[in-house]
C-alpha cells in the first residue's frame, strides 16, 4: 500500500508518499503561496524545484501528483498506485478520540470545529475536497487533538462557569498528539518496555512547543490548552500570562481584539523577549556574542519547560522517561543540558558524547540513571499513514 500524506496550510500544503510494505518516504515536497504566485519544491528520484501558479489546494495537489508522476522525478507511473491519503486536521474537538475515515458525517464534525482552528480547519478541509476531484481512493483523517482525548477531565477542564464548557466547549484540548504519540512509542521500543509500564514526559520543542504526560501509552496532560496558545513561552507565541494582562495591555495600547491575538501570537515569545528573532538558532548566537535579552529568552524557555516537566512527573506520580523532539528537541544539545540542570533531583545526568549526536534515536541519559532521558526524532507523517493503513486494513 502507498499512502500520500497530506498537510494542508492556509497557503502551503506539505506531502509525502509513503510505502507502506517498507514505511519508506518515496517522495516528499512542499507546496508554497497557493492563492498567490506559487511554488513546489519537491524531493524524489531527483530533487527539483518550479514555479507554477497554484489558484487553490486542487490546483496545488494537481502539481504534487505530476511530480510523484513525471519520469525524471517521480516515483510512482500511475495515479492508481495511490492507495489511499491521510490528512493531518488540526482541530477534531471532542468528536474524535482516533483517527477516521472521512465521510460526510466526518466533514460536518471538523466543520463545526472551525471556531476552534479557523485558520487550520478550513485549510484540511480544501485539500480533502481536492484530493476528491483528483483521487478515487479512501481518504482518512488524523487529528492534532485525538491522543489527548484520553485527558481526565481535572486535566482539561479551565475554573470557568462550567456552563461556558457545555456552552462552546471551552477547555484543553492539546496539539501535537501525532509527535506526542509517535516518539512515547519509539521511546518504549528503544528502551526494550512495553509501554504500559511506562510514565514517559515528551517535549516537543520548536518554533511552536509543547510537553505532554503519557502514563502507559495514554495522553493524561498537556501544556496546550484552548488553542495552541498556551503552555511554554515559544518562538512567537506568549504562552501561558495571567489573563488579566490581556485587558490591561489592550487598554494601555488601545487594542481592539484581533491585534491583541496578534501580539500574543506573532509578537510575543522568544521574539518578543529577545528583539532578535524566533529562530532559537538566531537567539543562540546573540547570546553567545553577549545579548543579554537573547540570553533572557533562552534561560525563560529553558526554566518553563523544566517546570512542566516537574510538574508532569507530579501528574503521573513519577516518571520513567523524559524524551526531547522536533527541531529544537532533536538538535539543541545545549538547550537539552539547560533543561536538564533543572532535574538533577530527579537523579538525571547527560552524557555529554550521547547528547552531541544528532538524527537518530539515542538516550542521552548516563547508564544507571533512574530516569531515562532520550532523543527522538519525531515522524508526524508516518503516524498519519500508519493509521490510514490500519483503517483500512480493518
Amino acid at each position: 500500500m502507498k499512502v500520500l500524506v497530506l498537510n494542508c496550510g492556509s497557503s502551503s500544503l506539505k506531502y509525502q508518499l509513503i510505502d507502506m510494505s517498507t514505511e519508506e518516504a518515496l517522495a516528499s515536497g512542499l507546496c508554497e503561496r497557493i492563492g498567490i504566485d506559487g511554488r513546489l519544491k519537491h524531493k524524489g528520484k531527483e530533487n527539483y524545484e518550479v514555479e507554477a501558479e497554484m489558484k487553490n489546494h486542487e490546483d496545488a495537489i494537481k502539481l504534487v501528483i505530476d511530480a510523484l508522476l513525471d519520469e525524471k522525478h517521480g516515483v510512482i507511473t500511475d495515479v492508481k498506485e495511490i492507495n489511499a491519503v491521510g490528512h493531518r486536521v488540526v482541530h477534531g474537538g471532542e468528536y474524535f478520540a482516533k483517527s477516521v475515515i472521512i465521510d460526510d458525517e466526518v466533514i460536518k464534525a471538523v466543520e463545526d470545529c472551525i471556531d476552534l482552528a479557523p485558520l487550520h480547519n478550513p485549510a484540511n478541509l480544501m485539500g480533502y475536497r481536492a484530493c476528491k476531484n483528483l483521487i478515487d481512493v479512501p481518504q482518512v483523517a488524523v487529528f492534532d487533538t485525538s491522543f489527548h482525548q484520553t485527558m481526565p477531565e481535572k486535566a482539561y477542564l479551565y475554573g470557568i462557569p462550567y456552563e461556558l464548557y457545555e456552552k462552546y466547549k471551552i477547555r484543553r484540548y492539546g496539539f501535537h498528539g501525532t509527535s506526542h504519540k509517535y516518539v512515547s512509542n519509539k521511546a518504549a521500543e528503544v528502551l526494550g518496555k512495553n509501554i504500559k509500564d511506562l510514565k514517559i514526559i515528551t517535549c516537543h520543542l520548536g518554533n511552536g512547543g509543547s510537553v505532554a504526560a503519557i502514563d502507559g501509552g495514554k495522553s493524561v496532560d498537556t501544556s496546550m490548552g484552548f488553542t495552541p496558545l498556551e503552555g511554554l513561552v515559544m518562538g512567537t507565541r506568549c504562552g501561558d500570562i495571567d489573563p488579566a494582562v490581556v485587558s490591561f495591555i489592550m487598554e494601555k495600547e488601545n487594542l481592539d481584539n484581533k491585534q491583541v491575538d496578534e501580539l500574543m501570537n506573532k509578537k510575543s515569545g522568544v521574539l518578543g523577549l529577545s528583539g532578535v528573532s524566533s529562530d532559537f538558532r538566531d537567539i543562540e548566537a546573540a547570546a553567545k556574542e553577549g545579548n543579554k535579552r537573547a540570553q533572557i529568552a533562552l534561560d525563560t524557555f529553558h526554566y518553563k519547560v523544566a517546570k512542566y516537566i516537574g510538574e508532569y512527573t507530579v501528574a503521573l506520580n513519577g516518571v520513567d522517561a523524559i524524551v526531547f523532539t522536533a527541531g529544537l528537541g532533536e538538535n539543541s544539545k545545549s538547550s537539552r543540558a539547560e533543561i536538564c540542570s533543572y532535574l538533577s533531583w530527579l537523579g538525571i545526568e547527560l552524557d555529554e558524547e550521547q547528547n552531541s549526536k544528532r538524527g537518530e534515536d539515542v538516550v542521552i541519559s548516563k547508564e544507571g540513571s533512574k530516569v531515562k532521558v532520550l532523543v527522538i526524532p519525531t515522524n508526524e507523517e508516518l503516524v498519519i499513514a500508519r493509521d490510514t493503513k490500519e483503517l483500512l486494513d480493518k
